[in-house]
């Protein structure tokens, strides 16, 4: 008997919360009451039907339909939370006035209302006079959202109803494809990281692409385990008298295509990237499977349309002279970074001095490892501010230092694994995630938004990881990650030392250098330590002695 994965009682609870909800939110956002009421109404019952479909489509138990219901709905509260309480509590600037945390959602939403007001189509999001979105595709899907589901009036908690729902979307596709290689111990550890991660929320709460992004990442994930996972025992099954298998392996290469459509659309770059992320998962992981001439030729084809998708897209202001792609990306991102490192400067005042004590070839090396550390810990607890960003910036550094050591513990938990194939993919992943980790701090520079949510692009590399971590360690209580932790603890508290100096006038102030000194010959003490207590501790070959 097939499995139903929806019926018509699920509608008894989901039909009454989302016509509840709907009249809810119809009060508090602009226009006509009913029409807001019917478009709420409608996305809600939705959203909730698919989230369920899918939950019940993975196979996971009660905790996974509590995991979904935490991050849609810990996204959605925040959104509303921040839409309402930033015009009173924030600052004084126009995006806390209007309720958005990041400028880049204010800027997309307002010009998507615009087009959605116009007699303009849609298709026009993509063009050149739309500057609020690089790519053009969440500004065309936004549009779309106002223009039939709010044709009265800007509802900006319509589209972050849409990104919580694709936040919580991705989860049970995430949960099934870490399940299938890694075990359900790491699947439920990484799946809760991938649901609580501070900037995975509060980006999750904002009609941001991160949202989406993630969720099609997850679809590629899904795809990718689906074909070269499910059937390990039997990896030929392109034979026509084995129909059955080979349905399902076109159902693997229909969502890794979906995924990839998606990420086309809102950002090319990210298509790119992830593609070259599986494509080393296959090279390092595989032993015996071989990938057909199919594939390649389908994920070459892709990679190819995501060059000219990608400079097509950076070129439409027309800024850039060259006509190849690859010049045309390798030109933005020098630019980029040029201006990222010139924003730095002139933002901080601190950057700027060392700046000019130092050699030029200093700065781009400095940028890189500064924007890693990005939010800085101490500045978010100690850097004075209004309290209602004090609410979004602690959670926000607080979650990305507990996951930093995790992820640099990470090598040493693939080094220690006993299989040859899942320490080859744990050290790719491992490898991966940082490559990612570096180029969003060489985009980013050290803005304290652009940089970070750079980095939560890729964050199911990272909570793959974190999950897989936190299980080998919890069996293993290797020490090197209580090391490491007392490494971050020193960085934590010589910078916590100068920032209580700098703001509230406490202690002494050290030098720049004379802090990297301190930090350096402390790391340099517990590594030396460490290494030391190892090789005590090692078993002696008595067959030498």
């Amino acid at each position: 008997m097939k499995q139903k994965y929806f019926t018509a009682k699920d509608l008894l609870y989901i039909l009454p919360v989302s016509l509840v909800l709907g009249a809810g939110l119809a009060f508090i956002q602009p226009g006509t009451w009913w029409i807001g009421f019917s478009s709420f109404s409608f996305l809600f019952l939705l959203s909730f039907s698919l989230l369920k479909f899918f939950f019940s489509w993975s196979g996971g138990w009660r905790t996974l339909a509590w995991i979904i219901a935490v991050a849609f709905f810990l996204r959605f509260g925040v959104g509303v939370a921040l839409h309402v309480a930033l015009p009173i509590y924030g600052h004084e600037d126009e995006d806390d006035r209007a309720g958005y945390v990041f400028t880049d959602a204010h800027r997309r939403d307002n010009q998507a209302w615009k087009l959605a007001a116009s007699e303009y189509p849609v298709i026009d999001a993509f063009s050149k006079q739309y500057g609020s979105d690089q790519y053009g595709g969440l500004l065309a899907f936004n549009t779309f959202v106002y223009r039939y589901f709010s044709p009265d009036a800007q509802r900006p908690l319509l589209l972050v109803l849409l990104s919580a729902f694709f936040a919580a979307l991705g989860i049970p596709f995430f949960w099934k494809a870490v399940s299938q290689v890694f075990g359900e111990k790491v699947a439920w550890a990484a799946t809760w990281i991938f649901a609580l991660y501070p900037d995975s929320i509060l980006l999750g709460a904002s009609a941001m692409r991160e949202p989406y992004l993630l969720t099609f990442n997850t679809l590629v994930l899904w795809g990718f385990v689906h074909r070269f996972y499910r059937f390990e025992e039997s990896p030929s099954i392109n034979k026509l008298s084995d129909l059955p298998n080979l349905l399902k392996d076109r159902i693997g290469w229909m969502w890794i295509a979906l995924g990839l459509a998606g990420m086309l659309l809102v950002s090319p770059a990210v298509a790119l990237l992830t593609i070259m992320v599986f494509a080393g998962w296959l090279f390092f992981a595989s032993e015996r499977r071989e990938i057909s001439w199919r594939g390649i030729a389908a994920l070459a084809v892709i990679f190819i349309l995501g060059l000219f998708f990608l400079s097509s897209s950076l070129n439409r202001s027309g800024e850039f002279v060259a006509t190849s792609p690859l010049h045309v990306i390798n030109d933005w991102f020098q630019a980029a970074v040029k201006w990222d490192i010139k924003q730095a400067v002139i933002d901080s005042g601190w950057i700027q001095k060392i700046f000019d004590e130092n050699p030029p070839w200093i700065r781009l090396p400095f940028i890189a490892i500064y924007g890693i550390f990005q939010p800085v810990l101490p500045a978010a607890l100690i850097k004075p501010t209004v309290l209602i960003w004090k609410f979004i910036y602690i959670p926000r550094a607080l979650g990305w230092y507990m996951l930093l050591p995790v992820l640099t513990f990470s090598f040493v938990a693939a080094a220690g694994q006993g299989s040859k194939k899942l320490r080859n993919l744990v050290l790719w992943l491992s490898l991966a995630a940082w490559i990612l980790i570096l180029l969003a701090s060489l985009r980013g520079g050290a803005d304290l938004f652009d940089n970070p949510r750079y980095r939560t692009i890729f964050f199911v590399w990272q909570a793959i990881l974190a999950g897989y971590v936190w299980v080998w360690w919890w069996e293993t209580r290797n020490a090197w990650l209580t090391r490491i932790l007392l490494m971050e603890a020193v960085f934590l508290l010589v910078f916590t030392q100068w920032y209580v100096k700098r703001y509230l006038y406490w202690g002494i102030r050290l030098n720049e250098y004379v802090m990297v000194a301190v930090i350096l010959g402390l790391w340099a003490i517990i590594l030396g330590v460490g290494l030391w207590r190892d090789k005590r501790s090692r078993p002696v070959d008595k067959s030498r002695a």
